[in-house]
């Protein structure tokens, strides 16, 4: 049985946005004052080449969180079955009867086996660690360990969500800008 504790558990939003600390992307309601402001100077070039820096950073973070949510995805069937492993665990334990099983060796090889009623399990925590646990320590341990992988899923699908929020302002960001450049010189070539 394998045990994963995330290490990078996510706390709550602090202000409500999210979890992960994202940054909010600004919309641009006037570009005429966006891009008369100092650090932007009129100078579109620059401004676009921000603003898709920008977007480049929303589109690591997008993949940084997939491969989280990926991950806790395998993780949480595997901590069930580990769940489910400790309660049979516990009926073979409370019957004082020994049980037969089946475990894998390799891809499509497995070898039987009897296992003695036994009050205590190792799990794997990873990294090379395994500890032994008493079944109702186990049991605990994984339950939590269950809530907790829900939960950051939670928190990593509501993150995801504002993500795409950020692409959005940050694409009609660009397009602004680049129209109004657009606009700009097609009034200094009439002039």
């Amino acid at each position: 049985m394998s045990v994963v504790e995330s290490k990078d558990e996510i706390e709550g939003p602090p202000d409500g946005k999210s979890y992960a600390g994202i940054p909010e992307a600004e919309f641009v309601d006037d570009v005429d004052a966006f891009m008369a402001k100092p650090e932007n100077n009129g100078v579109t070039d620059q401004v676009l080449k921000r603003l898709d820096e920008s977007h480049s950073k929303y589109k690591y973070m997008e993949f940084n969180l997939l491969n989280k949510r990926r991950r806790l995805k395998d993780q949480i069937p595997d901590l069930e079955k580990s769940v489910e492993m400790i309660k049979k665990l516990q009926v073979v334990k409370s019957n004082s009867e020994d049980m037969e099983t089946q475990f894998i060796l390799s891809d499509q090889v497995y070898v039987k086996a009897v296992i003695a009623p036994t009050d205590k399990v190792c799990l794997w925590l990873g990294a090379n660690v395994m500890l032994e646990y008493t079944l109702d320590d186990a049991h605990d341990l994984l339950t939590k360990n269950i809530e907790a992988a829900k939960k950051n899923l939670e928190y990593i699908e509501h993150d995801l969500d504002f993500l795409r929020d950020q692409f959005t302002t940050t694409e009609v960001n660009m397009a602004r800008v680049y129209n109004w450049d657009v606009k700009r010189r097609q009034a200094a070539k009439a002039t």
